[in-house]
């Protein structure tokens, strides 16, 4: 569902991204790590149209992101870090807003499109509240329902469990669980527990290059002898860039 070929983004002299080639498909959850300034948000806005293509190509459910960019962005659900929400909205209010954004047109089509993202989500018990007054990880909910709204094939969400308490991380955990059945999934986080957690691939990046590509279980068995994932990843990455 997502073809990554020789992906390269360049500021001035600076190469963010190097030269990036990958696969997702559906039922994959790939795990986007490194450290700061590793590319990773960089190659995140690119796939979703959000910042130009320096070089390479970027292939969406097989539509080309440069020649077709509306066409491959209405593939996309997008989760960023900090996801805009109205907090003096009612999360159906919000929804609603999300959908006519979204160009789901028709007030019965918004209303089916809104109780299959809640229900997913499970926001149904907090339809009628106000944004502000609900917890952190009903809010992450929220941002999750909006991006799933239009029933994407691609998922791409930026650090989904920041913040949050151990509880409101596993529930958001079974959420991706249950929306990779439909999707591919690319998760940018730097909670390494989240790759044995939630991830089947892992790919690592670091100063813009690809490090390493693979399944969860290849790349845990990198650790060597009384390794644990934070030495494991220090070892393989070094120092990082900058963001």
């Amino acid at each position: 569902m997502i073809e990554v070929e020789d992906l390269s983004k360049r500021y001035g002299f600076y190469t963010a991204v190097n030269g990036l080639s990958f696969r997702v498909g559906q039922g994959d959850v790939l795990g986007f790590i490194g450290p700061n300034g590793a590319g990773k948000t960089t190659t995140m806005k690119m796939l979703c149209g959000v910042l130009p293509v320096y070089s390479g190509s970027v292939r969406i459910c097989s539509i080309d992101l440069s020649k077709d960019p509306r066409a491959a962005r209405e593939k996309v659900g997008f989760l960023p870090e900090n996801a805009p929400l109205h907090p003096s909205m009612t999360v159906s209010s919000f929804l609603d807003y999300a959908a006519r954004m979204r160009g789901i047109g028709g007030r019965r089509a918004r209303r089916e499109k809104i109780a299959l993202a809640s229900a997913r989500c499970g926001l149904e018990s907090v339809m009628e509240k106000e944004i502000e007054t609900l917890s952190k990880g009903f809010r992450r909910r929220v941002s999750l329902a909006q991006a799933i709204l239009h029933e994407p094939p691609v998922l791409i969400l930026d650090e989904p469990t920041d913040g949050l308490d151990p509880n409101q991380k596993r529930e958001i955990r079974a959420l991706i669980e249950t929306l990779r059945s439909t999707s591919a999934v690319i998760l940018s986080t730097h909670i390494l527990e989240e790759v044995e957690a939630v991830c089947t691939r892992v790919l690592l990046l670091c100063a813009g290059k690809k490090v390493f590509e693979g399944t969860r279980e290849d790349f845990l068995a990198l650790r060597g002898a009384g390794e644990d994932m934070s030495a494991l990843f220090a070892r393989l990455t070094g120092e990082g860039g900058r963001t």
